[in-house]
């Protein structure tokens, strides 16, 4: 079974191909750092990982995509493509909480705070607990967040903020763990599902609620 795996909810456009059977195996992966280029960086990111891995788009059987929570625009560029690209190749969607891949490769920690960049100094943050998340994710600046009991902390907002915690150097969520959040399903052949964002805050951009007079 060969899947694609996208996820543009960082600064990160993350795109792989993997191989789910018994185990999980990568065969093409390409992760790129570039926090306004997901629309220009995830389609040629798509093409290379496809013609790495020796498969045509009609070979793959599923795709897994990172659902946020993230910045509006760049999460809804995966999000489209990855919706997208299932109709048109009549294969099912599935999608995982970014943040979730990040816990699970961090499945060590009992007490862990994933904290990704929200922007606006504030960050997106859930807690988990041997790679199990606990709690909802939610969005709070960085002194607000809840760290009693917590022991280590992963992602992006570990590498901008101080949360008096031990950093695990893992900053965008692995191409492997969000194929594996979804294995279950992948295997059993669920029913595919609608990839709905996690954006948790209005967009930056939102429509006037009077219209604006035109003077000659």
């Amino acid at each position: 079974m060969l899947v694609l795996v996208i996820d543009t909810s960082s600064a990160a456009v993350t795109v792989a191909v993997l191989e789910v059977s018994s185990g999980l195996g990568v065969r093409a992966e390409r992760v790129t750092v570039n926090a306004r280029g997901h629309g220009e960086l995830l389609a040629p990111s798509i093409a290379a990982c496809l013609t790495e891995a020796g498969v045509r788009p009609d070979g793959l059987t599923a795709i897994v995509a990172g659902v946020g929570p993230g910045p509006f625009t760049g999460l809804r560029v995966g999000l489209v493509t990855a919706a997208v690209l299932g109709e048109t190749l009549d294969i099912p969607t599935y999608g995982v909480c970014s943040l979730d891949a990040i816990g699970a490769a961090c499945a060590e920690d009992q007490a862990l705070l994933v904290a990704t960049d929200a922007r606006r100094k504030e960050v997106y943050w859930a807690r988990y607990d041997s790679g199990v998340r606990v709690a909802d994710p939610d969005v709070s600046r960085p002194a607000d967040v809840p760290v009693e009991g917590l022991t280590a902390v992963a992602g992006a907002g570990a590498a901008l903020y101080d949360f008096g915690l031990t950093v695990r150097p893992l900053l965008y969520p692995p191409a492997a763990e969000l194929g594996r959040c979804a294995t279950e399903r992948l295997l059993a052949g669920a029913p595919c599902e609608p990839l709905t964002p996690l954006y948790l805050r209005r967009p930056d951009a939102v429509a006037s609620a009077t219209s604006k007079r035109v003077t000659q």
